[in-house]
């Protein structure tokens, strides 16, 4: 199986680093992409300005996404990518801090995958990052990308 393209959106360059270094030890064979908040993210995915480049900026198979972002929130990304219908066939993993119960009901109503809450420890990352590669990349038939440009 070909590796999938990867897009962590995260505005904190310690989780960026922790998750990076996961992907590694996990011998993730996925790309990883990194952008820092739901705008950077929402150019990303429609190859604007400097990801333009689909090449360099593969459309992801798969999207991790923070919540707490400035500029735009995970949460209003969510719906954007949801409501966009070359977008909404991305599977959105929710990768953050918070675990209230109000707002991991909200995510699933925009229309996330899957929702985690981010491990303190770098073990707990790994962890996820191994749970991820096996359930989402070995169990799970991802959709084709009919939208790359």
């Amino acid at each position: 199986m070909q590796p999938v393209p990867i897009v962590l959106a995260e505005d904190d360059e310690d989780d960026q680093m922790i998750v990076r270094k996961a992907f590694k030890k996990a011998r993730f064979r996925s790309p990883l992409q990194m952008v820092s908040d739901g705008q950077e993210l929402m150019r990303y995915l429609r190859a604007e300005g400097e990801y333009s480049d689909r090449q360099s900026f593969p459309m992801p198979g798969l999207i991790l996404l923070d919540l707490n972002m400035p500029v735009m929130s995970g949460e209003e990304a969510l719906a954007e990518i949801k409501a966009d219908k070359n977008l909404k066939h991305i599977p959105v993993v929710i990768l953050t801090t918070t675990d209230d119960q109000t707002g991991v009901n909200r995510c699933y109503e925009l229309g996330a995958s899957t929702f985690i809450t981010k491990p303190v420890t770098f073990s707990g990352f790994l962890e996820v990052v191994s749970e991820l590669q096996l359930y989402w990349f070995s169990l799970v038939d991802l959709p084709d990308d009919q939208n790359a440009q």
